[in-house]
């Protein structure tokens, strides 16, 4: 990834989540692992992880709807000329790193 590219992923990274963070409605916790931009800076794919695990669906559905908002929200809180389109996703690495985590402490 370019650098251009690298600064606006970590941009959009902290705006999800100061956006997240006024705008859920705090039943979960959703956190904002990363952002995985196209290499045309069309699409961007704001990845989040979720407490508790069960409540990740009700969590992706509900950001899900917020993507208007959040464009609007970007729009507004940054300087990118180009604004991509969004979409959200659960971060499956952080929950297969969890899950290794939970099984090496059991073996202890």
């Amino acid at each position: 990834m370019t650098d251009r590219g690298g600064r606006a992923s970590e941009i959009l990274r902290q705006l999800a989540a100061q956006y997240l963070s006024v705008e859920s409605n705090r039943t979960s916790l959703i956190t904002v692992t990363g952002v995985d931009l196209s290499m045309d800076g069309k699409k961007a794919t704001i990845l989040i992880s979720v407490m508790p695990v069960d409540a990740s669906q009700n969590a992706l559905n509900f950001v899900k709807r917020k993507r208007s908002d959040f464009r609007s929200y970007v729009k507004k809180n940054s300087r990118l000329k180009r604004l991509p389109y969004f979409d959200f996703a659960i971060d499956e690495g952080e929950k297969n790193r969890r899950r290794i985590d939970e099984l090496l402490n059991e073996s202890r």
